[in-house]
């Protein structure tokens, strides 16, 4: 964008969580003192000749940008510069960023943030926010000698079309742009700020005002006696199965005395000759395992930090600096579970499977990371990822992470295999024609449904998060949900194993991962309706990042509840 820059001031540096998020902090041409107040002060003013085709190329992006809403995130002191206005209810809404301007419609209808002044009349017309009236409020430290902080931030968005821009003024009509316009429009940029002490808010609770005006905390509640009910619902069916059925079922096999009764067995008696029968793809099944408990207490560490609020808004990348550090130092659990799957499945090449345990997902994870960042760097955007943090992930993969995996899957094959209860038949058992809602995929498709309806309503908030810049602070909830979502998972597939497994059907170990794990395709399913619904995404740069992004998410989603 062509606005004005700050001359030879150094770029802040930042962590590696913003570095993947695509968060550029960038100096700003706005100076400040601390309790100077300063009225319409001039920043820079940019002349576009609509003669000239770079110029107009300049001003069309302007445009665009005001059509789509484009907002201008600033920060001072770490905190966001909010911009607060009413909304419904007599309720404030405090958003932390502010449109670039708005425009107003041929039929006359301002869109956006056109409502704000009667003055933004003319049709066809865009206005530009060029003039900040920044109020910033501080709080006198009780010890003199140290001074004041900031507590918050905020500004109005005016647009002046000032007269004279080397003296303005800040007054009389609105900074206009025609849709039609040619000749030479001239944008002066200018800001006023002034400094209010503000008693009653401690330095420490500081965020709380952006966080109390997002609305939906009466929603979460909502959602969590959703999904409340759905475990109780479950864990009753579960138990009643348990209790009931399989104590019923050890009963009368305790009291059979003569041979003659153990002909008759049923169910999922008949089935103990083959049910631990290696799967098929064992090798596949065990490196899914290891990476999934990976993924399982990356997940939990990191949402147990976050609850303790190591991880809030204020630190910026915290959370994923945290995951992916987390995530890379967990690579001994991943090896030595599937190294205990794989060598109780009977397999031999532990070569192999150590290698494919510390490749495979995260290769693919990477791989499309990369595709990402190549699409990014083509269209010149700054979220693209310099090439010394690309050299820095890999070398956390492979000279931290892949290390610690070949340690966890050496001790997993020393230990001795899982022991099995019963021998397995040398020939197998024929399985009889199943019944519609015990085939595999009916089954499995059902087993995804109640897991998606507990978390359904947090990934609305955090999808909102991640593409429509809104706080996510609730991490309280979303601990909750998961280990309702755990606890959901564990018992829809106990549920549906035990129903097959009556019907005589031993092919337990795939369909057990498969039924939880089928969550993550209705969570592709709802991003695709999400980005269709609630996003106005144009071009195809963008509809690919948006669809390789959620990719991974979904992958890892898999893993996890598998």
């Amino acid at each position: 964008f062509d606005f004005c820059q700050a001359e030879g001031k150094k770029r802040p540096s930042e962590n590696l969580g913003q570095v993947l998020f695509g968060e550029r902090i960038e100096p700003s041409p706005y100076r400040f003192t601390f309790n100077k107040k300063e009225t319409c002060k001039s920043v820079c003013t940019k002349t576009y000749d609509t003669t000239k085709p770079e110029d107009k190329q300049k001003l069309d992006f302007l445009k665009k940008s005001m059509l789509l809403n484009y907002q201008h995130h600033w920060i001072v002191d770490n905190m966001p510069v909010t911009w607060c206005y009413d909304v419904e209810d007599g309720q404030r809404f405090c958003n932390p960023g502010f449109p670039i301007g708005c425009y107003i419609t041929e039929d006359g209808r301002p869109k956006d943030a056109c409502v704000i002044n009667s003055e933004f009349h003319e049709k066809d017309t865009f206005y530009i926010f060029n003039h900040v009236d920044i109020k910033i409020y501080y709080h006198v430290v009780e010890n003199e000698a140290l001074g004041a902080r900031l507590v918050a931030a905020k500004l109005e968005p005016k647009s002046y079309k000032h007269t004279h821009p080397d003296n303005p003024d800040c007054s009389g009509v609105p900074m206009d742009i025609s849709n039609k316009a040619s000749g030479e429009v001239k944008i002066a940029y200018t800001y006023s700020v002034t400094f209010h002490e503000e008693k009653n808010i401690r330095w420490a609770s500081r965020w709380d005002y952006i966080l109390e005006s997002m609305p939906h905390t009466h929603i979460q509640w909502f959602s969590i006696m959703n999904s409340l009910v759905i475990v109780l619902f479950l864990s009753g069916m579960v138990a009643m199965i348990m209790l009931r059925t399989l104590h019923k079922d050890i009963a009368r096999y305790n009291q059979m005395d003569s041979t003659e009764d153990a002909q008759e067995e049923f169910g999922w008696k008949l089935v103990h000759g083959d049910i631990f029968r290696p799967p098929r793809k064992g090798m596949l099944l065990s490196v899914f395992l290891g990476s999934g408990t990976q993924i399982l207490i990356m997940t939990f560490v990191t949402l147990f930090f976050a609850c303790l609020g190591f991880l809030s808004p204020a630190n910026r990348g915290a959370l994923m600096t945290c995951a992916v550090v987390l995530w890379v130092l967990l690579g001994t659990p991943a090896g030595y579970v599937a190294a205990r799957f794989y060598k109780s499945f009977g397999g031999e090449k532990w070569k192999t499977n150590v290698l494919l345990t510390s490749f495979l997902c995260p290769g693919i994870v990477f791989a499309d990371f990369f595709i990402m960042n190549l699409i990014l760097w083509g269209e010149g955007s700054s979220a693209a990822i310099p090439f010394g943090t690309l050299v820095a992930i890999l070398a956390l993969w492979f000279c931290i992470s892949v290390p610690l995996t070949f340690i966890g899957a050496y001790f997993g094959f020393k230990k001795n295999a899982i022991e099995h209860p019963v021998r397995t038949n040398q020939i197998p058992r024929q399985i009889p024609e199943q019944s519609f809602y015990t085939k595999p995929l009916p089954g499995i498709i059902m087993g995804g449904i109640l897991p998606f309806g507990c978390i359904f309503i947090q990934l609305f908030f955090i999808l909102n998060s991640i593409w429509s810049h809104q706080m996510y602070y609730m991490f309280g909830f979303l601990f909750l949900v998961f280990i309702i979502l755990v606890i959901t998972c564990s018992e829809a597939t106990i549920l549906l194993c035990y129903f097959h497994l009556c019907a005589e059907d031993y092919h337990w170990q795939w369909r057990s991962f498969l039924t939880s794990g089928f969550t993550a395709v209705y969570f592709l399913i709802y991003a695709i309706h999400y980005f269709f619904s609630k996003l106005q995404i144009t071009g195809t740069a963008s509809t690919i990042l948006y669809f390789g992004y959620t990719m991974i998410m979904v992958l890892i989603f898999f893993l996890f509840t598998g």
